[in-house]
């Protein structure tokens, strides 16, 4: 008789999740079957269940991307890996390995990928599968709640400001201080840039400081644009995780000349972008997508050392509806980690 576990599924896109008794899967050849101990909740996540995007997952599936645990078992011809280990599965569950953007370094573009919780089953379950390969070993220091978000919200931030090719000592700005922004606080300040926070809620402006930002500005109440280049002369880089298209425009003014604006954020619509100060100044417009494994192993460093320590609630596994009602209204701040003890 097949093992089973417990998972919270999507059967309908804009329906609640169903909690449910699913079978367990067994790692195939190159696999390793994970106990997961925690799993981040991502507005990605969100998006997924809602069918919100014009490639979606097929259903039923099981979301979740930032889940981390102990190996259960392991496939025929795995190595590295033994029973116990502690590990972590991200988004990028798996690349070809062999296409241009995979032999250059660019994984994260490959055209044949496979992202957990979304194309592929995830961790808002009592066990998932990852490609050993790509499951992500979890330094010792890092306990598996600390660690579940460092696996999207950290390696996103990390990724993002070093697309921004900021260099320590120079200024970067990070437009939206929630649960992306204030992780990326922390890596800017650990890489020795220079932060200048941007957002409409004084209390995320007053993290931020507590953080290591030097200036804050609310565009609520001031100019953003025309403070940081008063303040400053224009800042090197700037990094956009706000949900707000017009802060990505408000991101490329705040540049000074040869400076790029790094984008993770995702919100609907579309920005304008001024063409002659683009052009004149040199800038820079670059998209950001998560990390590569590479990334992510230096993220998980940073946090590892406690330079990185991201604001999380725990909640249980079984209220995974309520969290997500929660996102939805944008009554979340920091992260939120799903708890699987006891489950």
């Amino acid at each position: 008789m097949a093992e089973m576990m417990k998972a919270a599924v999507v059967r309908k896109f804009k329906a609640p999740l169903k909690i449910e008794e699913v079978r367990r899967p067994d790692p195939g050849p190159g696999e390793v079957l994970i106990r997961v101990a925690a799993c981040g909740v991502c507005h990605t996540d969100l998006h997924a269940a809602e069918g919100d995007w014009p490639v979606k997952p097929s259903l039923p599936f099981i979301p979740g991307h930032e889940a981390a645990g102990h190996v259960a078992a392991v496939g025929k011809g795995v190595s590295g890996w033994k029973e116990g280990d502690r590990a972590g599965v991200p988004w990028l569950y798996r690349a070809c390995g062999v296409c241009d953007y995979c032999i250059s370094g660019w994984e994260t573009l490959c055209p044949d990928q496979k992202n957990t919780g979304y194309s592929v089953n995830g961790g808002f379950a009592q066990y998932v599968l990852a490609p050993a390969a790509f499951a992500a070993p979890l330094p010792d220091s890092l306990g598996f709640v600390q660690a579940a978000p460092i696996l999207c919200a950290g390696v996103t931030t990390y990724k993002g400001l070093k697309e921004s090719e900021v260099r320590p000592g120079q200024w970067v700005v990070i437009s939206g201080i929630g649960g992306l922004g204030h992780v990326a606080v922390q890596y800017a300040k650990a890489m020795g840039l220079r932060v200048v926070a941007v957002d409409i809620g004084a209390a995320q402006l007053k993290l931020a400081s507590d953080l290591g930002a030097e200036l804050v500005v609310n565009p609520a109440t001031t100019d953003p644009v025309a403070e940081v280049q008063r303040q400053i002369g224009g800042a090197h880089g700037a990094l956009i995780t706000a949900v707000s298209p017009k802060a990505f425009s408000q991101g490329i003014n705040m540049l000074r000349s040869g400076g790029t604006c790094s984008l993770v954020g995702l919100p609907p619509g579309e920005f304008s972008m001024p063409i002659v100060e683009v052009v004149l100044k040199r800038l820079t417009v670059r998209g950001s997508i998560v990390g590569t494994r590479k990334d992510l192993r230096e993220a998980l460093q940073f946090a590892a050392e406690g330079k990185v320590v991201a604001s999380i609630e725990v909640a249980p596994f079984a209220q995974v509806n309520s969290v997500f009602e929660r996102l939805r209204a944008g009554k979340v701040s920091g992260r939120v980690v799903l708890s699987m003890e006891g489950t």
